[in-house]
This record gives structure tokens, C-alpha cells and sequence, in this order.
């Protein structure tokens, strides 16, 4: 199983998205400073994710997720879930 993932950082809301097969641990990686990205926005918080089969499924939904389009789609459906 494999996961695509947005984060928001807790020191300035900055999101941050990614994939995993393992979110609990990737969580951990990202507040423990050991992603060169994400080291200086620390404490993270998930605030989103989706399931998929295959990496390359996750993959694409994490270009898509950073593309404009997926930006706002973002935005709009973190702000109707209230996060």
C-alpha cells in the first residue's frame, strides 16, 4: 500500500507533500529533522492523505497535488474538512 501525504507545519503553515508506504514513520522522519526540506518548519502535522495500490499511482497524485491545479484543489478541500 502506498500513500500520498500533505503535511502542514505547525511553525507557519506551510504544507508540504510527499509519498510513503509507511506514514506513521515518514511523520516521524519529518518532525524528528531529518528531511533537508522540511527540517526548518518543524513540528509537522498530517492533514491529509490518500491509499493507493501502486507507487506510481501515489507518485502521480503527488505531482498532480503540486501542480497549480492541485494547489488549489488543496486548498479548497483542506478548508471544507476545517484544517
Amino acid at each position: 500500500m502506498y500513500y500520498t501525504y500533505v503535511l502542514r507545519s505547525l511553525k507557519n503553515g506551510v504544507l508540504y507533500k510527499g509519498q510513503t508506504q509507511d506514514l506513521v514513520s515518514r511523520l516521524e522522519v519529518h518532525n524528528a529533522g531529518m528531511v533537508r526540506y522540511t527540517k526548518k518548519y518543524i513540528p509537522w502535522e498530517l492533514v491529509y492523505f490518500e491509499t493507493f495500490n501502486t507507487r506510481a499511482e501515489s507518485m502521480a497524485r503527488e505531482k498532480y497535488f503540486k501542480s497549480g491545479a492541485g494547489r488549489e484543489w488543496l486548498k479548497k478541500h483542506l478548508e471544507s474538512m476545517g484544517k
